[in-house]
């Protein structure tokens, strides 16, 4: 029997708008940002047609000149591919701003999914010579001490995509949603708003697999995106003994084990790479039976990890950096 290739599956939103289940997550260092360019041109070329990125990333810019030149070259049109981008909390009272630069960088007249990248809000502090557009993208005291902005509200932020998605004359967002948001600021999102956010994207892989978020999200029509699926640095999660099994079992990569894994699930998948090779190496889908599917999930039972531990993420309820 056939199965589609990973790149060849989507989700409908809860909109209608369809999302493609395999994105390539940009992420990268400051440092290797340009590198960018090439892997999203690696993953168009290898079939990709999702693009998540964010304000915060820097890699916006090398994104809109890899779209450019493959449209340029005939590869693909806008219509064939999907953007995600995030606005980040220095801009939690001026969304509309955010995503203009969004769009510059990018060289684009819309973006397919807006997210709100934290429920938080930070000050706006000016960095001329390392900031992005002229803001430092993470305002610090010391080391780990975030500067919050004074009588904020994150859901001002959300409130402005909002606006801005329902305006019949604004077509710069096709959907909203959310990231990082713990099940209850879910709930005042639902409460307080019109607008259901069509996506929460948070970390998700076997040593987390957010049994009770993912619950709470089926149960509202909301639809997850799992970032770090490989556990972020080192990609930890691949050398899991049930994972390596499994590749043998079906000859394909740990990759594509792990990727098949969230889609199997109903969750779009967003790894990181920028190299080129691994990019187009790991697009087979596994036909993980549900059998195998609990087992991965044990994992997290045993042993629950959670590789991304931002520290201003610890003044979110709900929001563990716990080991």
């Amino acid at each position: 029997m056939l199965h589609p290739k990973t790149t060849e599956i989507t989700f409908k939103l809860n909109n209608g708008v369809q999302i493609p289940a395999l994105g390539l997550g940009t992420a990268s260092p400051k440092e290797r940002a340009q590198e960018t360019k090439q892997a999203v041109k690696a993953a168009i070329k290898a079939g990709y047609r999702h693009i998540d990125t964010a304000w915060f990333y820097r890699t916006e810019p090398y994104i809109g000149e890899a779209i450019k030149e493959l449209i340029e070259d005939g590869v693909i049109r806008r219509e064939d591919i999907f953007v995600t981008s995030k606005v980040w909390p220095v801009y939690w009272d001026n969304v509309s701003k955010s995503l203009d630069e969004t769009l510059t960088d990018l060289g684009l007249d819309y973006v397919d999914l807006y997210l709100q990248h934290w429920p938080l809000c930070f000050q706006k502090v000016e960095d001329v010579k390392d900031g992005i557009h002229g803001i430092k993208g993470l305002p610090k005291k010391g080391e780990r001490e975030a500067l919050f902005a004074e009588n904020a509200d994150w859901m001002e932020t959300y409130k402005q995509l909002e606006k801005i998605y329902l305006d019949p004359n604004d077509k710069r967002v096709r959907a909203i949603g959310v990231s990082n948001f713990p099940i209850e600021y879910l709930q005042r999102v639902l409460k307080e708003c019109e607008v259901k956010p069509t996506v929460n994207q948070v970390e998700i892989h076997p040593h987390l697999p957010q049994w009770e978020l993912k619950e709470f999200c089926a149960e509202n029509n909301i639809l997850l995106t799992a970032y770090s699926p490989l556990g972020s640095t080192g990609a930890p999660v691949i050398k899991l003994p049930l994972v390596k099994e499994l590749s043998e079992k079906y000859h394909m990569t740990v990759n594509d084990i792990l990727i098949s894994y969230h889609i199997r699930k109903g969750t779009v998948v967003i790894p990181r790479s920028l190299n080129p090779v691994r990019i187009a190496s790991c697009i087979e889908f596994a036909p993980l039976t549900e059998e195998e599917i609990t087992l991965l999930d044990n994992i997290g039972k045993k042993e629950p990890i959670r590789y991304i531990d931002e520290f201003f993420a610890s003044s979110i309820p709900g929001f563990t950096g716990e080991k």
